[in-house]
């Protein structure tokens, strides 16, 4: 295939960015998505140009640390991470738009990487329990009913790559913070720190700039993980009640 690539380029965060464009040849509908940004910088390189900076780390869908705005579009046009996006989605001749996580808590580090440490800043702010450490407890020692454990498992599998934050008209993150709450909260291991849990992730989540939930529900429509909406209701349900209980 041959493909006009559209790329926002920044040679940093306090740099004006601009769009580029680019002409590709030679793409293989079976290559990645990342593999085909392979390719361009093959190709900058063996010109003389910079290559276009972006993120990747496992490529196998675990991490997502690739992720990028494709036409719009949160990761793409497939509810998958980018790296297992791969080139057969397009046709030959298309444009291809290609930018940063457009969010203001992510500022753009360089070209198409942002700066996610704010997911990072939650998490310390009480996403975990305190356990003493010491030998392994007995793995049947706490009895968690099924429904329950299976719903942690589920919501546990949030990569916090941001697709949610990027695809919300309100650049908010309830949709990672409401994952990470009900991870816990399903748990008996969570629940002496669950409200004052709550409390602190969301007071770290508003310090950070994230905006506010309007329930539009792009993010979960958006997330690689497919993490439900109602995640988002039990954070809602938690903080209303550490706020009644004064966590």
């Amino acid at each position: 295939m041959k493909l006009t690539l559209k790329i926002w380029r920044q040679a940093g965060a306090n740099d004006a960015g601009a769009m580029h464009t680019y002409s590709l040849d030679g793409v293989s509908e079976d290559m990645s998505f990342l593999e085909m940004l392979d390719l361009l910088n093959e190709q900058l390189v063996t010109n003389g140009e910079e290559p276009v900076a972006f993120d990747s780390d496992c490529r196998e869908g675990i991490c997502g640390m690739c992720s990028l705005m494709i036409n719009g579009q949160a990761h793409g046009p497939e509810v998958t991470t980018t790296c297992q996006l791969h080139m057969r989605s397009f046709k030959d001749g298309d444009t291809v738009t290609i930018e940063p996580w457009r969010a203001a808590s992510f500022p753009v580090i360089k070209d198409l990487v942002v700066d996610r440490s704010a997911f990072d800043r939650i998490i310390q702010n009480g996403g975990y329990i305190s356990a003493n450490t010491g030998s392994a407890p007995e793995a049947n020692s706490v009895p968690v009913p099924r429904e329950k454990a299976q719903r942690s498992f589920n919501v546990a599998t949030c990569i916090g790559c941001g697709a949610c934050v990027a695809a919300c008209p309100n650049g908010s993150a309830s949709l990672f913070l409401g994952a990470k709450i009900t991870h816990l909260g399903e748990l008996p291991q969570g629940q002496p720190e669950r409200y004052t849990r709550v409390s602190s992730m969301v007071a770290q989540h508003d310090h950070e700039g994230f905006g506010g939930c309007t329930n539009i529900g792009e993010c979960a429509a958006a997330c690689p993980k497919e993490i439900p909406l109602d995640v988002i209701s039990q954070l809602n349900k938690d903080l209303r009640k550490a706020i009644s209980t004064g966590h």
